[in-house]
């Protein structure tokens, strides 16, 4: 299991193995006391593909999701039988639709300026790779180097090509390769794996090209491109190295990419998450709709999902620091003030000034997007900090890391953020921070809430890890699994269920005025889910269908219908609020819209009502949007033929 010895997991490929490490769990799917499974690591096994066969013959009623993390351009195997993933993938999608991609180069300016960071994000995923082979994962390399040339020496093309030389171009193949993994099984190799290969074989001769000899040789073995001579007893044997290959880039591109680049790439943290691209700056709207729109016609059974407990931010930290994004010159401004105002709180180590500027700019981000509503700080959100603080470090593996922590360095890193977030009166950095950090945290929360209907509207089935009811304001594990406050939930969603009985508009009032302690937010779920488990045909079933925006403010809105015969449902939520409404302003009414509308589809209903609201908005040929975003930030319009 990656770099953990300890850990070592079992051959469940082989047959004994399987039915004695699944009896437990097959005796409760037959007793029905579960009914879903989720297969964590799935790219972790030998044969993922034959294991989900088996686990679908055992269990053939149960839906099965698993844990595949997926590039934005790739799709999970067809042939799999499951229903679909954990939802990283859509995840990744949505994060990216609050990001201002046109600010792209802003933010590139912004991130240089202060950290002196140049080097080019898929440079640093190389780089990081490369380290974790040649620290952690030696072993493994050389095994299969030693597999490939004991194979390759019965092959007339191969006996010259040294143990040496196979290792570098080895080392070179899986630095360079693009995806977590392949999936060659029984002698077939699909076209997008051999898309894949090719990449990556290709990059890497680019890089290393005295090395083309050996990277052509090791890409006729991936691919199995296998000559007409050879017997069956060495087929055999090339299509084990091949999947003993497959098993290895996984857990190199999560220690690689999750667990280190994530970390050392600090450009805007909102799009550091697993499965995701910080290289790529945000998702444009067709994109996401083509998305959408596949995975209703594939998948429509897979899992939405916006935090988990692997995720290095939680949901709500991401829409704040998206934030960023919409105003990079204010961010500047700030960043520059701040520095200066604590540049005599760090010290010296090594020669070096800590932190460092990337570790300084990466506090002050994770600061924004964790700040607590109530603008005050304690020691045990100091605390909090420090221990996220030496993870991230650690994980990075620049300064310090876990095998050969620098406590030198780890210390000055504490006592700067002790000094910097100091709760005394005199806290210069705090008084021009709060001010900051209290807008962002206001267009933070409108993203956060539009978010969260997208997932639970979108084609798949929503999936809300514990405590993200309200603000998720959590990092990465263990932060992220506290204890959750379960019956203070319980507790606010009986006053909801209360309160709207003595009138909707009255409740929505009340709880847009107090935003902070996250009833809003849960308010949004229980009428989604109201809405969606009574058109659960429409949800599960119907058509995905983008809509187009006109008007002024086109691009600050995001808008689809689902449909089923003529049952509809319409979601609209607004972006990019900075340059529309002020601090503590919501995006409510036509004076904000003013002429932006969304065009409806053919045959649709003239008369709708809002799921959350339960006011009733007209729609001819077009919507105007400050119609239906009169009294709540996002709308989920239900047509209606009364």
């Amino acid at each position: 299991f990656f770099n953990i010895n300890e850990l070592v997991c079992l051959r469940v490929e082989r047959d004994d193995v399987f039915k004695h490490g699944h009896a437990l769990i097959f005796k409760l799917i037959d007793t029905e006391k579960i009914s879903g499974l989720r297969v964590d690591h799935v790219d972790g096994l030998y044969d993922p593909a034959g294991y989900l066969q088996k686990v679908r013959e055992r269990a053939p009623d149960t839906f099965v999701v698993v844990e595949k993390i997926l590039d934005l351009e790739e799709t999970l195997p067809r042939s799999w039988p499951v229903q679909g993933t954990t939802g990283y993938d859509f995840m990744n999608y949505v994060n990216g639709l609050f990001c201002m991609r046109r600010h792209e180069k802003a933010m590139n300016r912004v991130y240089d300026n202060f950290t002196g960071f140049k080097t080019p994000c898929e440079q640093v995923l190389f780089d990081k790779k490369q380290l974790i082979i040649e620290k952690h994962m030696g072993g493994d390399v050389d095994n299969l180097a030693l597999l490939l040339k004991s194979i390759s020496a019965r092959d007339r093309h191969g006996r010259d090509i040294t143990l040496y030389g196979l290792r570098r171009a080895l080392v070179e193949v899986l630095a360079t390769f693009p995806v977590y993994r392949t999936y060659i099984r029984n002698g077939t190799v699909t076209i997008e794996d051999s898309k894949y290969i090719e990449t990556a074989v290709e990059t890497a001769v680019q890089k290393q090209p005295a090395l083309v000899k050996e990277l052509q040789f090791i890409r006729q073995f991936l691919l199995l491109d296998l000559p007409d001579y050879m017997s069956e007893d060495e087929k055999v044997h090339r299509t084990r190295f091949v999947m003993r290959f497959q098993q290895f880039t996984g857990p190199l591109m999560a220690k690689g990419f999750e667990d280190t680049t994530l970390y050392v790439y600090n450009r805007l943290l909102s799009l550091n998450e697993v499965g995701g691209d910080p290289c790529n700056f945000g998702i444009d709207l067709e994109t996401f709709h083509r998305f959408n729109k596949l995975r209703g016609r594939l998948w429509p059974y897979t899992l939405n999902t916006t935090s988990t407990h692997d995720t290095k931010r939680g949901e709500d930290v991401r829409a704040r620091i998206h934030v960023l994004s919409e105003i990079p010159k204010e961010w500047e401004t700030n960043l520059k003030s701040w520095n200066k105002i604590n540049s005599a709180k760090k010290n010296k180590v090594h020669g070096l000034t800590v932190p460092d500027t990337n570790d300084e700019y990466f506090l002050y981000q994770t600061l924004v997007g964790l700040f607590p509503f109530s603008q005050g700080i304690d020691n045990r959100f100091t605390c909090r900090i420090k221990d996220y603080a030496i993870k991230a470090v650690r994980e990075a593996k620049v300064h310090t890391a876990w095998l050969q922590a620098d406590s030198a360095y780890e210390d000055a890193y504490m006592s700067f953020i002790d000094k910097i977030l100091d709760p005394g009166l005199d806290n210069t950095f705090m008084k021009e921070f709060l001010p900051f950090a209290k807008k962002v945290a206001h267009f933070g929360l409108l993203n956060g809430l539009s978010q969260t209907l997208i997932k639970t509207t979108s084609p798949g089935v929503p999936d809300f890890y514990q405590g993200t009811e309200l603000w998720d304001l959590n990092l990465v594990d263990p932060d992220n699994r506290r204890p959750v406050d379960f019956e203070k939930r319980k507790t606010i969603f009986k006053g909801i269920q209360k309160s709207t009985k003595h009138g909707m508009l009255e409740c929505i009032e009340e709880l847009l005025a107090t935003k902070e302690d996250g009833r809003v937010k849960l308010f949004l779920i229980h009428k989604a889910l109201r809405m969606r488990a009574r058109l659960s045909t429409v949800f599960q079933e119907g058509r995905y269908i983008p809509l187009r925006m006109s008007g002024t403010l086109k691009d600050h809105i995001i808008a689809f219908a689902r449909q089923r015969d003529r049952d509809w449902a319409v979601t609209i939520v607004p972006r990019y609020l900075t340059g529309l409404i002020e601090e503590g302003q919501y995006p409510l009414g036509p004076e904000i819209w003013k002429d932006t509308s969304l065009m409806l589809p053919e045959n649709h209903p003239r008369t709708w009502r809002d799921a959350i609201t339960d006011q009733f908005v007209d729609g001819e040929d077009h919507m105007i949007v400050g119609d239906a975003l009169r009294f709540f930030p996002v709308s989920l319009l239900i047509g209606t033929e009364n």
